[in-house]
């Protein structure tokens, strides 16, 4: 039996081992940390500017680039897979891939993936050689070959169409426009600023695009069907992509369209508003989780419905953003077609006014020696007519050549100073005038089509005003597009008059419509951005919130009076220009 001491070392002995183990043993049983998933983003390799295999076997392109600022500021990893475009389709339905970043929406589509929010608008046109007949829509295809990505969202509708035309399916776009340059097509169909990249790339110089937008579709990231968990991470990337700029950086430098906006006051206190506020909550409940679990929920739950309301609010936001953008690809591209076609108009009509004077001194000339054959012969035939008949004829029928080669004269340089995108300051000195007959003769064949009463009445010696050009312009094109959809029909009339105010110093301008008027409680919320009454005709409720931005900045006012049922009055006031300014 051991002693007493001995006892004592034994379980001091035993009090060491518990103290080295224990420690030990936590070590071991404690569980490794989780390694962040890898997300495989799949994409085309041969769809460039959007996405594309570069020369040195990397991914690249706009979606590319956008995925990468995606997975920085969500803290996710990704992996890049880059192929042929079915294959990748594919690939995602089967699981190979978590997500394709770059997928034209459809309904037939959005029935076997889910689409975040749209980062892009792609449209599609067609292309043909340059020695091929002219063609204005789809339906003239019929019953020509037109070579077209296979699987692609153009493909898609066209069968769902039931195209009438010969369809011949290419792995690539710059296959359909290498069959095209080739002749083995008739014409292409692709997106247009890819097409308009791989022209330029391939130096396939005798092609053109022909219909500059035949179809406008919606370009998304796509994930397999239920994946809500993965689209709304993406989804609120993009949404932070965008409040940051960083997302408008990135469009430009690959499309090119427009410079990224300016963040203003009322964009950073949105922002603030959606994050920092949220944020602080959610530490505030954290720090009071110790003192009171009720409390805890409370705060929880209420900063939770908060937060999703600020997201269902910025998801629309982004959508009505995207029909913004939209519209200034469609002005882009209106001014690429403007310059693009100026010069072949100009120089038929230059001939047209160059000639016709000549024609006219010889016809001056020519009626002497014909008059003087009349008087001792009588009358004869000239140009299948009674001389008698044409000697009026003729004069009269040179004066109307030589105006219409004017009026299209008028008309392309109207449309030229529309389409530029000139400097948005206004420093200019405006006649109102002038811009109220431009932005007439702009909208001339809308107007004919809505009214048989149209007048205007210009006031004599209008004073001047300091302005922008363009943008006075842009609001009178769509005050009098609103005045000609309000009509029922055309024998509503529409009058547009200036005028001037010397007590108040301001010129004015008055467009009354005898359209189907405008309720008392919509009348007020006519410059409210995104209030629109005509949302299924397509309208998004910016135009009169942007004419009302653009009068404001000029000093100006914009006031709307209506009867409904029976007419609409628009009234819009512009300081005029000071003496020491004129000077």
């Amino acid at each position: 039996m051991p002693s007493r001491a001995e006892a004592q070392v034994w379980r001091l002995l035993l009090f060491f081992s518990l103290c080295f183990c224990w420690p030990m043993t936590a070590a071991a049983v404690q569980p490794p940390t989780p390694k962040t998933p890898v997300i495989i983003v799949g994409g085309d390799r041969d769809y460039p500017p959007y996405e594309y295999i570069d020369k040195n076997g990397q991914p690249s392109g706009y979606n590319v680039e956008l995925t990468k600022a995606i997975a920085e500021v969500m803290g996710i990893k990704v992996e890049f897979r880059l192929g042929g475009w079915s294959e990748m389709r594919e690939a995602l339905q089967s699981g190979k891939i978590d997500v394709l970043q770059g997928m034209s929406y459809s309904e037939e589509r959005a029935g076997q993936v889910d689409f975040s929010l749209p980062h892009a608008i792609v449209n599609h046109a067609v292309f043909a050689r340059r020695d091929s007949p002219n063609v204005n829509s789809l339906a003239e295809l019929e019953g020509k070959t037109v070579a077209v990505h296979r699987g692609g969202i153009m493909h898609d509708y066209l069968v769902s169409q039931k195209f009438g035309g010969r369809l011949t399916l290419t792995e690539t776009p710059a296959d359909a426009l290498r069959q095209l340059a080739a002749g083995n097509t008739d014409y292409a169909i692709v997106a247009i600023v890819p097409g308009m990249y791989i022209i330029r790339e391939l130096k396939l110089t005798n092609l053109i695009p022909a219909v500059r937008n035949v179809a406008t579709q919606r370009y998304c990231y796509a994930v397999d069907k239920g994946n809500t968990e993965l689209l709304s991470r993406f989804n609120e990337g993009l949404a932070i992509l965008k409040k940051t700029g960083q997302y408008g950086l990135i469009y430009n430098k690959w499309l090119g369209v427009l410079e990224p906006q300016q963040v203003d006051l009322r964009t950073i206190a949105r922002y603030a508003a959606v994050v920092v506020v949220p944020l602080t909550l959610l530490l505030g409940g954290f720090a009071l989780w110790s003192r009171t679990l009720h409390g805890q929920v409370a705060l929880r739950t209420a900063d939770l419905t908060r937060e999703i309301a600020e997201r269902r609010h910025a998801e629309e936001e982004l959508r009505l953003n995207q029909q913004q953008l939209l519209q200034a690809d469609k002005m882009a591209a209106l001014g690429v077609l403007v310059s693009g076609v100026a010069h072949e108009i100009n120089n038929p009509t230059g001939l047209i006014l160059l000639e016709v004077p000549t024609l006219k001194r010889f016809q001056a000339d020519a009626a002497k020696v014909l008059e003087r054959y009349y008087r001792e012969n009588g009358d004869f035939s000239c140009g299948g007519l009674p001389y008698s008949r044409m000697q009026e004829e003729i004069p009269r029928s040179l004066d109307k050549l030589q105006e219409a080669g004017k009026r299209i004269k008028r008309i392309v340089d109207d449309l030229k100073d529309f389409a530029r995108q000139g400097d948005s300051s206004c420093s200019e000195i405006v006649d109102l005038n002038a811009v109220s007959q431009a932005a007439v003769r702009l909208v001339e064949p809308t107007i004919r089509k809505a009214t048989e009463h149209f007048s205007a009445e210009y006031a004599e010696e209008l004073p001047r005003i300091l302005g922008n050009t363009q943008r006075i312009e842009q609001v009178l094109v769509n005050l009098i597009l609103n005045a000609c959809q309000a009509l029922p029909d055309t024998s509503r009339a529409i009058e547009l008059s200036t005028g001037h105010d010397r007590e108040r110093g301001v010129v004015i301008l008055r467009l009354r419509d005898e359209g189907s008027g405008i309720s008392a409680e919509n009348l007020a919320r006519l410059t409210d951005p995104f209030f629109t009454t005509k949302r299924d005709m397509g309208g998004t409720g910016l135009g009169l919130s942007v004419s009302a931005g653009i009068v404001k900045e000029h000093g100006g006012t914009l006031e709307f009076d209506s009867i409904p049922g029976r007419e609409t009055i628009v009234t819009m006031t512009l300081p005029t220009l000071k003496e020491e300014n004129a000077t």
